[in-house]
């Protein structure tokens, strides 16, 4: 079955909710996004590489300066961890 005619076939809840408390995903993100992605996160200074660990719903899960500590974050959630690009 083509992806088309899955996502075709789904609801836009049935979609949102695919890993939903079994994937996440790990990003690397600049200081300058942190603000829009984690609101409650303090002020960064600019030009800081971070990454960031969602839920597959994008729910925002962790930040930090450590890559590994997102993995870590996961596998502590039972999570399994995709990669974007």
């Amino acid at each position: 079955m083509l992806l088309r005619e899955a996502t075709a076939r789904l609801t836009q809840s049935e979609l949102a909710n695919i890993g939903a408390g079994e994937v996440a995903y790990v990003r690397r993100m600049h200081s300058d996004e942190v603000s829009r992605c984690f609101p409650e996160a303090p002020d960064i200074d600019p030009g800081v590489d971070l990454w960031a660990l969602f839920g597959a719903d994008g729910t925002p899960i962790l930040l930090t300066d450590n890559r590994s500590s997102t993995f870590y974050k996961a596998a502590e959630d039972e999570l399994k961890t995709v990669s974007l690009h």
